[in-house]
């Protein structure tokens, strides 16, 4: 990657090697990568919490479908929320809580208010995440070149409307790789 590349908004694929329960055969999704770090949230992974049980928790109206899920965002901070947007007509993106991610119509908000203001109109195109993905200076470069991560680029469709079980072979093959010709190498942690 050269010094104009940026990974921000970019999804990254976990490799076969990478041993980490974490993120074994995960997709993550970066917000944010610059010399300070990585923030990312992973994208196939449920965290086993229907939207309603946890938006009645913080007393806000849920108007989407009642089996959605929570996604698990990462390991980082679990009792975080995040709540990834394409949909803003109804809500001030001008607010200090919701960032713009890359350079696509896909905002980041962190606050109960946008959550409760979003989940009263459901877009169609919302997910909520408890938890993150992060990385130290350096600390994703090097393990991509240790082979644990390849990038593929973001794809709004599968973010939304794709199936976590299906996610991680659909990114691969975005890339023209049959994952079944991955082969898993030395394991990187």
């Amino acid at each position: 990657m050269t010094e104009d590349q940026t990974l921000s908004a970019a999804f990254l694929v976990a490799m076969p090697q990478l041993e980490d329960p974490n993120f074994h055969r995960s997709v993550a999704l970066i917000v944010e990568h610059d010399e300070n770090g990585t923030f990312g949230l992973v994208l196939n992974r449920s965290a086993d919490v229907l939207a309603t049980t946890l938006c009645a928790s913080l007393d806000v109206v849920w108007r989407g479908d009642p089996a959605a899920n929570i996604g698990w965002g990462g390991p980082v901070e679990p009792n975080t929320g995040w709540l990834l947007l394409h949909d803003t007509k109804s809500l001030d993106i001008d607010d200090a809580s919701i960032s713009r991610v890359g350079e696509h119509d896909l905002y980041l908000a962190r606050s109960v208010d946008v959550l409760r203001t979003a989940a009263a109109e459901a877009p169609s195109q919302m997910r909520f995440y408890l938890g993150y993905a992060g990385w130290g200076p350096g600390q994703l470069e090097w393990e991509m070149a240790q082979g644990a991560w390849i990038v593929a680029p973001f794809n709004a469709e599968a973010l939304f409307h794709g199936d976590d079980e299906s996610m991680w072979e659909e990114a691969v093959r975005s890339l023209g790789i049959d994952p079944a010709t991955l082969v898993s190498t030395q394991g990187v942690h």
